[in-house]
């Protein structure tokens, strides 16, 4: 099967992808990014470090120098190393509407379309394309969390429990598609909401793995329409990260981040040292 993975370029969607990789071995994949999620200017000093973490360090100063070891690197891989054994490629692609980007992304002749963290406004010449539809890994429990950033939004309102949502997206609106199917985990509030993000996606991405061999078995995939209410959030101002922070919360820990680094891309170094300026 042809499966095309709409991602983001930042740490989360490549986490993802490296847990899906060995489980979607037998199929042709195709990766399409986009750079960035959502339009909002002016972001509050905690979400300019929030995107630090999550895209310039990962990206800029992680992978380069993770690439440059070559043989010797062996956890999980960077972008750059995924366009190198992935069958169709690791591609920019942030004008997916357009007809220019609609030919590339066509040109990868989907059976199924992955959205993970893709921030782009899926259109319908897109969707009508893949037999099988286009499935989104949504990090939030629709419909009570719809939009941007919906862990946070949980741990703001002091949920216990936090969760994923894998629902169809079937028209040109956000988050309102039909539910496939659910995971979650507990809330663990000694840990920073980015932890919570890369966590959720151990459990989540097995919902995407499951789809696929329903499909690869030609079982029929039951889901259902989202129940009405819901509330859709927006990145928070500075006062809500205040009020999220004067709670006991963090957005990061640099401590975690780096530990996730080395148990999962096998870079044991210290994050200091990987944002030191070369001597």
């Amino acid at each position: 099967m042809n499966i095309t993975i709409l991602a983001n370029r930042d740490v989360a969607s490549n986490f993802a992808i490296n847990l899906l990789l060995p489980r979607l071995n037998k199929h042709h994949l195709t990766i399409f990014l986009s750079t960035k999620v959502g339009k909002q200017t002016n972001k509050p000093t905690a979400l300019l470090e929030l995107a630090f973490y999550e895209q310039e360090l990962f990206n800029q100063v992680l992978s380069p120098k993770i690439n440059a070891q070559h043989s010797e690197q062996t956890g999980f891989k960077t972008f750059e190393q995924l366009h190198d054994i992935v069958d169709g490629g690791v591609r920019e692609l942030n004008n997916i509407n357009t007809e220019e980007g609609f030919n590339l992304f066509n040109s990868s002749q989907p059976d199924l379309v992955i959205s993970i963290r893709y921030g782009v406004i899926i259109k319908y010449n897109v969707i009508n394309v893949p037999r099988n539809g286009v499935i989104n890994l949504h990090s939030g429990i629709l419909p009570d969390y719809r939009g941007v950033m919906a862990t946070f939004w949980a741990m703001y309102k002091k949920e216990q429990r936090i969760g994923m949502t894998l629902h169809y997206i079937s028209d040109g609106t956000i988050d309102t598609g039909r539910v496939i199917d659910k995971s979650s985990i507990d809330v663990n509030y000694q840990k920073s909401y980015l932890w919570h993000v890369l966590e959720l996606y151990k459990e989540g991405t097995q919902l995407i793995i499951n789809v696929v061999n329903k499909i690869n078995q030609n079982l029929t995939i039951t889901s259902s329409a989202q129940e009405e209410g819901g509330d859709y959030y927006t990145f928070p101002t500075t006062a809500e990260i205040e009020t999220f922070i004067n709670a006991g919360n963090s957005i990061i820990s640099e401590l975690e981040v780096n530990e996730f680094i080395n148990q999962y891309y096998c870079f044991n170094v210290k994050l200091s040292e990987l944002t030191q300026p070369e001597q």
